[in-house]
């Protein structure tokens, strides 16, 4: 393996900013790391190897030529397959959009090609983001790279998968609920969510418009800072974009990575911990917190009794949205389309287009949420479970008078074997008990190893800060980072197999 897929992003653009290396050499080794481990990993969906070398050779020229550029110019990157890009594919995991290819980009994808970063390519996904395990994407299972015969988490398994296998030093995700820190946490990767609205929608193909927010994928909290505040920021064409500027998210890591956090209050969620927790996972949640006591925090438990509700809550939401959403699927204006072999009516292409195109678990969720919604059902369900989510709200705001930021771990387990849970709907939705939250909320959460369970797998650390407060995450995680990376002597992936290469 080439010592630069190796590097950090930030690793990586100071050798570049000062000559060591070039773009291009940057880009062509972690292609070829792509090359070496995909047929094992399978984290990509589309992989634009013509695209990301002619962005480089362009960005190592303009810097040649003595033209600023930004922070992250030349450090290559991934995208999701549920975010549009301008002449590649994006399928969204799903046959109904095979093929499809955008005409316009998403606004965050403008910005990163503004940026000058080379677009390695498309990561695989739960179709439509629907899933907790890359197992619903209709082109095949992403692998864990600790464990290939486990899953990278999901929806967004492929993007935390290409940066835990060194295929990419960073990677956007989205996150419904949960779909870029549960990954993040069984890959050993960092993963962030912004508050709502703190990175434009614009491009994303919508799963559940209250609950969808983009965000980064990286092996450092340092190197998320960086992607989120390139991605971050207002965006006109989305009507739900915060028109304040982000906090500066760099500086608070990088005053984060000193690990003094005197006078910062840390609240321990009481339910979001014990009963269906791993012995192991609990067990690093509990060193995590004495490593951020020794660093001067305060710890305090705060309770959110509506918590417990959330889950339910989530599964009437999140379907009745996407019945909505996907709704635009109908084989009449893009994508998929199935001609009944007998009187072809609009309604029966309909039909027959749908009932190729959508694989089992967005045809169920599909049916949850348009129940949910139907006359004489809409109060009961998806009425009562926004009321629900006030109460959500409103415990995060009394648990935030308490604390500065509230931590859980990530998930209640590790990475499990692939197709484990397959057959259980419920028992893989319970993979996002500690996620969902914040999404229902709309606060900011960030997600990063705290070491590895008794099973040898990674555990993730989870963070949560109030709506637009996200440097709050970074100072905190990047403090905790350090304190764990001086306790293991160096980061976790560090300490993964090595891939077998093709």
């Amino acid at each position: 393996m080439s010592d630069l897929t190796r590097l950090s992003a930030a690793a990586l653009a100071d050798a570049l900013s000062s000559g060591e290396t070039s773009s291009v050499e940057a880009t062509q080794a972690h292609l070829d790391r792509i090359a070496a481990v995909e047929g094992a990993v399978h984290a990509f969906l589309h992989v634009s190897t013509d695209e990301a070398l002619a962005t480089a050779a362009d960005v190592d020229a303009r810097r040649a030529a003595g033209e600023q550029l930004h922070a992250l110019a030349g450090v290559p990157i991934a995208v999701k397959d549920v975010v549009v890009t301008q002449g590649l594919p994006t399928t969204a995991g799903s046959k109904i959009l095979e093929g499809w290819v955008p005409p316009y980009d998403a606004t965050l994808v403008e910005k990163i090609k503004a940026a000058g970063l080379p677009i390695l390519g498309k990561t695989n996904m739960d179709e439509f983001a629907m899933g907790s395990s890359t197992e619903h994407s209709a082109y095949g299972n992403t692998h864990n790279p600790w464990d290939l015969d486990r899953i990278p988490g999901g929806s967004g398994g492929g993007s935390a998968a290409a940066v835990a296998a060194y295929e990419a030093p960073l990677a956007i995700g989205t996150d419904t609920g949960g779909s870029i820190r549960q990954p993040a946490a069984v890959t050993g990767t960092v993963g962030v969510k912004p508050t709502y609205g703190g990175v434009s929608r614009y491009g994303l193909i919508a799963l559940a418009s209250s609950l969808d927010q983009a965000g980064p994928v990286t092996r450092t909290v340092l190197d998320s800072a960086l992607l989120h505040e390139l991605i971050g920021g207002h965006d006109p064409r989305d009507s739900t974009s915060l028109a304040e500027p982000l906090p500066a998210l760099v500086a608070a890591a990088r005053l984060g990575a000193a690990a003094d956090l005197s006078g910062v209050r840390v609240g321990v969620i009481t339910e979001l911990q014990g009963e269906g927790y791993q012995p192991g996972v609990l067990a690093r949640f509990e060193e995590s917190l004495e490593l951020l006591r020794g660093a001067g925090a305060e710890i305090v438990e705060v309770s959110c009794p509506r918590f417990t509700y959330a889950l339910a809550a989530y599964y009437l939401i999140l379907p009745a949205e996407a019945s909505s959403n996907l709704a635009k699927f109908d084989g009449m204006r893009f994508g998929l389309r199935v001609i009944p072999d007998d009187n072809p009516t609009a309604e029966r292409v309909m039909s027959a287009t749908r009932g190729q195109g959508f694989g089992d678990e967005v045809k169920r969720r599909i049916i949850l949420g348009t129940y949910a919604l139907s006359a004489g059902y809409y109060d009961a369900y998806y009425g009562s479970a926004q009321k629900v989510r006030t109460l959500i709200q409103r415990d995060f705001a009394a648990a935030f008078e308490k604390a500065d930021v509230l931590v859980s771990p990530t998930a209640p387990t590790t990475a499990f074997k692939l197709g484990e849970k397959l057959d259980d709907p419920l028992a893989m939705y319970l993979n996002d008990v500690a996620t969902i939250p914040a999404n229902l909320a709309g606060v900011p959460g960030l997600s990063l190893p705290s070491g590895l369970s008794d099973d040898g797998l990674p555990v993730g650390f989870q963070v949560l800060a109030p709506a637009k407060a996200d440097d709050r995450l970074y100072r905190v995680g990047a403090a905790l980072e350090a304190l764990l990376e001086n306790e293991w002597g160096g980061p976790l992936l560090g300490r993964a197999p090595e891939l077998e290469t093709r």
